[in-house]
């Protein structure tokens, strides 16, 4: 989960100013200007439902949404959660897999992960691409977190989900573009992850595709944290800072944010 959110954290600033680059080393994680944005407040609203913040994912998804309404939702998005009966509208976009990380972490079994990730999805994202996006990034996540080797993981997600994972992050760069949809963000986030040598070079590669930075970011940092089993120690210490600054400007008690990841961290790790 803290990998997620650290993917959004560190793409932040390049989701408008896109640093596509062969040499993706290059690319600087820890700048002055990052911020959390809406990939880190919905990964929140996942996971303070499945601690029992909320009755259901809707519902929590909803209630954090529009206590942190600046965090740079997408209009359909913004639009359900200012409704006054909130109902899914069958999108395809990537904010289902975005959000979904923690629900890779918390549960037993792979058909109980599945199942978890399709209403995660659903209350938004109902359209099979979007479920499809959400399960596949948390079953990545299930099997990283179970020891599964990438080759395995690769096959899997093939074999499940018909994603193209044999293509490698320089044949996607030349031709990639700013995409939103599920289908055209969570093959290439999860290919960055498993082209990766390590979490740093895996948010490095994610972010050195260009297009929606930060949600590609978010998604390959969920997997690596799972597979590598954590995240740096200055790269941590960055989000927390981050996350502190950020939460003075939403309506939310200080610390809640980092006590809800604490408290995830502490029960599922």
């Amino acid at each position: 989960m803290l990998g997620a959110i650290i993917g959004d954290i560190c793409g932040s600033i390049y989701e408008s100013h896109n640093q596509v680059t062969a040499e993706p080393e290059t690319i600087n994680l820890i700048r002055e200007q990052c911020f959390f944005t809406d990939d880190s407040v919905l990964t929140m609203a996942v996971a303070n439902k499945i601690l029992g913040g909320y009755g259901d994912y809707g519902e929590s998804i909803l209630q954090w949404a529009r206590s942190c309404p600046r965090a740079g939702y997408g209009g359909e998005f913004r639009r359900w959660f200012h409704s006054e009966n909130p109902q899914p509208y069958n999108s395809f976009g990537n904010g289902s897999a975005m959000r979904v990380s923690p629900v890779g972490w918390a549960f037993s079994s792979l058909d109980e992960t599945l199942a978890e990730a399709e209403q995660s999805a659903a209350c938004t994202h109902n359209h099979p691409e979007g479920v499809k996006g959400a399960q596949a990034t948390a079953a990545a996540i299930w099997l990283a977190r179970h020891g599964q080797s990438k080759a395995e993981i690769r096959r899997f997600i093939t074999a499940n989900f018909a994603y193209d994972l044999e293509r490698s992050c320089d044949s996607i760069r030349p031709d990639y573009r700013f995409d939103v949809t599920c289908q055209g963000t969570v093959p290439e986030a999860i290919i960055a992850f498993l082209e990766s040598k390590d979490f740093t070079q895996a948010i490095q590669l994610a972010i050195s595709l260009g297009g929606d930075s930060d949600t590609l970011a978010c998604i390959t940092g969920g997997i690596a944290e799972a597979f590598y089993g954590g995240v740096p120690q200055d790269l941590q210490e960055f989000a927390w800072q981050k996350i502190a600054a950020g939460e003075r400007w939403h309506r939310r008690p200080p610390g809640e944010m980092r006590h809800i990841v604490g408290s995830f961290r502490a029960r599922f790790l």
